[in-house]
């Protein structure tokens, strides 16, 4: 893909054809996939052969769904699969890299250790994105030679399916980069949003990953069951599922882990409340190990039931006061504005109602008076932003 990029001294065109991806996972893989289908030359690269053998062989899977779908036919389905190199010598891997999207697991010492040894291997021109939900990009840029081409791009899982992707600049990264991967978001049909800070959490995890803690303190302050707090949760807030039945799906590792990453950074993110790291320490992992919030009996997704009827026991007001304080501190801080957060919520959450919507609905001073009640009686955690304090 040809990019025509305007810098504010001169134009020039930079031209993606050659990605590489570090990290052959779901998400590795997926990302493969969605590259190779709109076109680009792919190299899928991880430590291990068998590694890669196996994510081929998914791609191949999810490929021939597609065609027994007849959402592309079976020739498209071979192209893109021919499209997607597996290589295990990372110097091989980066020769023809353009752009290099690195997927490997949230540890910070392992992404530092992995982009030593790529800073050497790719030539200097090359952009490197991160595909990181929580750890901070400038920090990890800035252990490389060229922070000025490093930019944070979050997938969502499973990237075949999920249409958002987060971008995110650190404080070094070229306008030309941030305008390049919105272009490359662009072109392999997903919808960006920008988070034009480099903060805490991001844009979702800033809403999401707080709210799963606020709503442990709801159940602990009015002894509403989980179902209770789920269905106000689905049926008054316009959330998918319930926030416990969220958190169950996304897996209590997942969740332990953001958390402790992003109350590192800011303690001002994140109440955390100890029940979230008791249920990573005794495995309670939510659906992938059979019991989280709730128990499963089996590896299919079960639906909790969750009604009307119930929601009407549980005010979530103070999840909603949670979540809204946390969008509103993303415009306040220059991260974000409403409508690119709106915009994240309904694709990254799938929210049904947009959230400033529902906090009318509700009204915005009855959240303000609960933010300050809470901060009276819990901490200045609770302390509303100016931005909600000025809409009243």
């Amino acid at each position: 893909m040809k990019y025509i990029i305007r810098d504010a001294r001169f134009l020039f065109v930079m031209t993606i054809k050659n990605i590489t991806i570090l990290g052959s996972g779901v998400m590795g893989h997926g990302i493969a996939q969605v590259s190779a289908t709109a076109g680009y030359n792919v190299v899928l690269r991880d430590i291990k052969q068998e590694f890669l053998d196996k994510a081929m062989e998914k791609v191949r899977w999810s490929l021939d769904k597609l065609v027994s779908k007849e959402k592309i036919s079976k020739d498209e389905g071979d192209a893109i699969f021919g499209r997607i190199t597996p290589v295990v010598d990372l110097n091989e891997a980066v020769k023809k890299a353009e752009m290099v999207i690195e997927v490997v697991p949230e540890i910070m010492d392992l992404k530092k250790k992995v982009y030593a040894e790529l800073d050497k291997a790719a030539s200097p021109e090359v952009v490197f994105a991160s595909n990181t939900s929580t750890l901070p990009i400038t920090e990890i840029a800035n252990t490389t030679s060229r922070p000025d081409k490093f930019i944070g791009i979050h997938f969502f899982n499973p990237p075949q399916l999920m249409k958002l992707v987060e971008i995110i600049p650190g404080e070094k990264t070229s306008q030309a980069i941030t305008d390049m991967t919105q272009e490359y978001v662009k072109s392999v049909n997903k919808q960006a949003v920008l988070c034009r800070k480099d903060v805490p959490g991001f844009i979702i995890n800033r809403l999401f990953i707080p709210m799963v803690h606020e709503a442990c303190f709801v159940k602990d302050r009015t002894n509403a069951t989980l179902e209770e707090i789920d269905s106000a949760v689905k049926f008054k807030l316009g959330f998918p599922m319930g926030i416990f039945e969220l958190a169950d799906f996304t897996g209590m590792d997942v969740i332990h882990k953001a958390t402790s990453e992003m109350h590192l950074r800011d303690k001002k993110v994140i109440f955390p409340h100890p029940l979230v790291e008791k249920m990573f320490d005794e495995k309670k992992l939510g659906q992938k190990s059979g019991e989280g919030y709730y128990k499963y009996s089996d590896d299919k997704y079960e639906r909790v039931a969750l009604t009307e009827e119930i929601a009407a026991k549980c005010n979530p007001i103070q999840i909603v006061a949670n979540i809204l304080n946390n969008a509103a501190w993303l415009v306040t801080n220059g991260a974000s504005d409403i409508e690119e957060i709106e915009k994240a919520a309904q694709l990254g959450l799938g929210l049904k109602k947009p959230l400033f919507e529902t906090a009318k609905e509700i009204g915005i001073k009855n959240i303000v008076d609960e933010l300050n009640k809470l901060a009276e009686e819990h901490g200045e955690f609770y302390r509303p932003d100016p931005l909600l304090v000025s809409m009243q």
